[in-house]
């Protein structure tokens, strides 16, 4: 590898890490948010605010063409994976505890490493294996999931499945397609696709909630086109073991504002984690 291609994957690397701690800000709005609002109005929210940031944004740059051109079936198959997987998620953590739920849908980033071998191609070294290990033997110790078997955790399941698709739908989508046309997409289709289930559990916002509503779109809008830029620099397996640096930040944001302070399972675990991403960066260095 020469060192531009090592530096375009170093960069992916970081972006994907920087994306994933951006994520936990979203979820902490919208912890604090359902309290008073149905998670699903949440997650519909959250889209429509997006669309209202990156469409301007969107039209700006590109005129009328903000919608990519090209890989439009890879870009509408990713599109609804995120919305599948997001709608299973809501209904396993109405049945299962959270903790379980998410144990069992961090099983994406691992089918995800599986699925870029034979649909993408990619190639499955055993850093990367190791990486992908460390992340989710730190993700089980985090979340020390349940062994009962249940729908809630069959739906879970589910989520994660929808994930992993997702994860290999963005690497093809993201080859030849601008960012912020492939954030756009995203955010309109994705709205479009959730407003049954947003008008079934409606609640009108109140004029002090609407920052945190802001704050919903702006974090998940951030996120969202910082790792579809690492799906252009680096390959999905190498990726998909960064989603679990996403539990570091929802660790530092349950401390930070809901003062829930990490055991000592949630300290190992984010070690193991931290191990993971040095050696996947130690990787990109040119020899």
């Amino acid at each position: 590898m020469t060192s531009t291609g090592s530096s375009s994957i170093a960069r992916g690397v970081v972006l994907m890490i920087v994306a994933m701690l951006i994520i936990p800000l979203v979820d902490g709005l919208a912890k604090f948010l359902s309290a008073g609002y149905s998670p699903l109005f949440l997650s519909w929210a959250r889209y429509v605010v997006a669309c209202a940031i990156v469409l301007p944004v969107a039209a700006a740059y590109r005129g009328r063409r903000v919608f990519p051109a090209e890989r439009r079936v890879a870009h509408a198959l990713r599109t609804v994976f995120l919305v599948i997987s997001m709608t299973l998620y809501f209904m396993a953590i109405a049945r299962i505890p959270l903790a379980t739920a998410v144990s069992a849908y961090f099983v994406g980033p691992i089918i995800a490493v599986v699925l870029s071998v034979p649909v993408l191609k990619e190639s499955l070294t055993a850093r990367k294996v190791l990486s992908l290990v460390l992340g989710f033997v730190g993700a089980l110790v985090i979340l020390r999931p349940g062994a009962t078997i249940e729908p809630g955790l069959l739906l879970a399941f589910g989520a994660g499945l929808s994930f992993a698709l997702y994860i290999i739908a963005t690497r093809q989508a993201a080859q030849d397609s601008d960012p912020l046309q492939t954030l756009v997409f995203q955010c309109v289709v994705g709205a479009l696709l959730m407003t049954p289930q947003a008008v079934a559990s409606w609640t009108t916002p109140a004029w002090s909630d609407l920052v945190f509503f802001v704050g919903l779109g702006v974090f998940s809008a951030v996120g969202h086109i910082l790792s579809i830029v690492a799906f252009r620099l680096a390959d999905a397996s190498t990726l998909a073991p960064l989603v679990y640096v996403e539990l570091i930040g929802a660790a530092a944001i349950g401390y930070l504002v809901f003062h829930e302070v990490p055991g000592p399972g949630t300290l190992i675990g984010a070690a193991l984690i931290a191990a993971g991403g040095l050696i996947l960066l130690q990787r990109q260095r040119p020899a």
